[in-house]
């Protein structure tokens, strides 16, 4: 997993610790990306990285899952030449015109840690049907989730309370 801003890295971390309690076997890798232009080749931008080390942190033949607080189009395009480019799946803003609550808009922008939890497991056909309980539990969730908005006009306490553990 990928991530770049604040917003989409509190959800990656939460989406990382429902995983490590549901699935402690599960290897994932968080990659904060704090400037955008590392993900073109260093032949494209001076702070780039180069194909070598962009595999090493990206993998060559992993689903990536890219959480970003922009428009999805532009991880797109920053990464379209690297080798991995295929497997790179991005989370991002869509064009709504709404207001709601901050976990709501990650929720609208499938961003949420919820969404991730999911997306996660359909990237992995390793886990199979042996999942869809979990998927269903995140599910659920979503629901309860616009449940509570709808009824308190705020997000709920344990996505406002969440701590990393």
């Amino acid at each position: 997993m990928a991530a770049a801003g604040d917003v989409p890295s509190l959800e990656i971390l939460a989406a990382i610790s429902i995983l490590r309690k549901k699935l402690p076997d599960l290897k994932i890798r968080m990659v904060n990306v704090v400037d955008l232009m590392k993900l073109q080749p260093q032949t494209e931008h001076p702070h780039g990285l180069s194909d070598r080390d962009f595999d090493m942190l990206f993998t060559k033949d992993r689903p990536i899952i890219f959480a970003y607080h922009g428009y999805p189009w532009l991880i797109h395009r920053l990464t379209y030449r690297r080798t991995n480019h295929g497997n790179l799946h991005v989370r991002g803003y869509k064009e709504e015109g709404t207001i709601t609550t901050p976990f709501d808009m990650t929720v609208l922008n499938d961003m949420d840690r919820f969404h991730l939890v999911m997306d996660v497991i359909d990237r992995l056909p390793e886990l199979g049907e042996k999942c869809a309980y979990i998927k269903q539990e995140m599910q659920d969730l979503l629901i309860r989730h616009r449940e509570y908005i709808n009824r308190e006009g705020m997000d709920m306490p344990e996505v406002l309370n969440w701590k990393w553990e």
